[in-house]
């Protein structure tokens, strides 16, 4: 026979005696638990990854991480019960993942003996989109989700925008003007409350058990303990203290095929660094694979790395970018030129002959004072210019001496630049300096430094991926062969 109704048990048993005003200042106190959990959140992310395979393959959820994620789990609904998803006491939450029988919040989860393969692919996903649903409408959009008001606001709000933290509102305002926590709200709250952590132990692989579509209102648990007993299984053996003549109840022996893991201070920093050089090394591999793809494929003959082609004109009788600031106190002086390399323009003609030059902004300016133009302030999606009134230059562009870097032609002209420090301008002219303009223009760089960017970042995430698996390995490992006696 089975004492539970559902695995996810969760409990909350009201304060008699709560603070009329304390819950006001209970989004500051709580800050600390905020940036534990969000530490332990990320490790519970990680080891939900390695569980997902781990029952895929074997059918068994590891014993060390499911102990890890449930004390999550309850820590996190420690936490949100004393703050905004109850409000439900004033005592301050523990900091520890185990179970505490002195504090009125209470979360366990029945360990599986054994979970189906195949449905772990699809019931923390598809199969739970029903939950989602009622979840989202409960919270706001996310379980036990830490919002910010706005940029000005420096306070959190808690599962800001549901109806949880609706009818918590509600009761925070009557009790700071009565003194009394309305009994019928708190049991709504709780059957909530309840109704979204049992979603959050599906959805977290836990049980095959499909939560049910009830709302199990009340501060107890109608499944009460975790205790299963099944058909099959005989009861544990039961000890008499001595001298107590046998008028004592029985005290049950602990199963010793179900140990419980302790997660020491230390082991728990070694799980967090873990998961954190894991998804570290992760993105650091990514993001070196997609350099060193990208400079493979978007490389042209000369080895510059060459954005697209873009077509620009205008009636007048040029075209330029904007002011290229290249100065000491720009963001630019980060960047010499052993790393940018050269710079390079091409510009392809509609038709006709095209002048294709780069010259400081100052010298420019002369040159194009009083000329109708337009300036290309931006490329992407479409071009976006603006436009200057005026006449005709007076002179050919190629008659000026001004160009650090100049093209003329009927095909496609390019200009090598080496970048230096200054105000710079490109400017595109048919090379007889008349009107209009149209052309297709690409930019790019040679950035030398790109391969040792790749290499780097490739070799520290190997580095990292061997830390992190030997961190989460020797802290998953200690956990589970600690004495329970030991626990922190």
């Amino acid at each position: 026979m089975t004492t539970s109704t559902y695995p996810v048990h969760v409990d909350g048993h009201l304060d008699r005696m709560l603070s009329r005003g304390l819950w006001l200042v209970k989004w500051l106190l709580v800050l600390p638990h905020y940036v534990v959990l969000a530490l332990l959140w990320l490790a519970f992310a990680v080891l939900s990854v390695l569980a997902f395979f781990a029952i895929l393959f074997t059918g068994r959820y590891p014993r060390s991480i499911f102990e890890f994620n449930v004390g999550v789990l309850r820590w996190s609904w420690r936490v949100a019960y004393y703050a905004y998803s109850a409000l439900g006491t004033d005592r301050y939450p523990p900091f520890t993942l185990r179970e505490r029988p002195d504090y009125p919040a209470h979360l366990e989860v029945d360990y599986p003996g054994h979970l189906s393969r195949g449905l772990v692919l699809v019931k923390w996903w598809l199969l739970a989109i029903p939950h989602y649903l009622v979840v989202a409408f409960f919270v706001g959009g996310g379980l036990y989700a830490l919002d910010w008001a706005d940029s000005r606001a420096h306070a959190p709000e808690l599962l800001s925008g549901g109806l949880i933290g609706l009818l918590v509102l509600v009761a925070a305002v009557i009790l700071l003007f009565t003194g009394r926590y309305p009994q019928q709200i708190f049991d709504f709250v709780l059957g909530m409350n309840r109704w979204v952590l049992r979603v959050a132990g599906y959805a977290a692989l836990m049980t095959d058990v499909y939560p049910p579509f009830r709302l199990d209102q009340g501060g107890d648990d109608p499944g009460g303990g975790r205790l299963v007993v099944s058909p099959t299984t005989a009861p544990a053996p039961a000890i008499t203290p001595a001298g107590a003549g046998g008028t004592s109840p029985p005290i049950v022996a602990p199963s010793e095929t179900a140990p419980t893991t302790v997660w020491t201070a230390g082991r728990l920093v070694a799980l967090v660094v873990g998961s954190l050089l894991l998804l570290g090394s992760i993105g650091a591999g990514l993001a070196g694979a997609a350099l060193g793809v990208a400079g493979a494929a978007m490389r042209d003959d000369s080895g510059f790395l060459m954005r697209g082609g873009q077509a620009i004109a205008t009636p007048g009788y040029a075209l330029t970018s904007t002011n290229i600031e290249l100065h000491a106190n720009s963001p630019a002086r980060h960047m010499p030129r052993a790393v940018l390399g050269d710079a390079k323009v091409t510009a392809r003609p509609r038709s006709g002959s095209l002048f294709l030059g780069i010259a400081s902004t100052a010298d420019v300016a002369t040159y194009l004072r009083g000329v109708r133009r337009a300036t290309v302030v931006h490329l992407d999606p479409d071009p976006v210019y603006r436009a200057s009134g005026g006449h005709a230059p007076l002179t050919s562009p190629a008659a000026q001496h001004i160009w650090v870097a100049h093209a003329t032609g009927t095909g496609p002209q390019s200009v090598v630049w080496p970048v230096e420090r200054g105000d710079w301008t490109v400017v595109v002219m048919n090379a007889d300096g008349t009107r209009p303009v149209a052309a297709t223009v690409s930019a790019g760089v040679t950035i030398p430094a790109l391969g040792t960017a790749v290499t780097i970042l490739l070799w520290l995430s190997g580095t990292g991926l061997v830390l992190a698996v030997v961190l989460l390995v020797a802290s998953l490992r200690s956990a589970s062969a600690a004495s329970p006696t030991r626990a922190p």
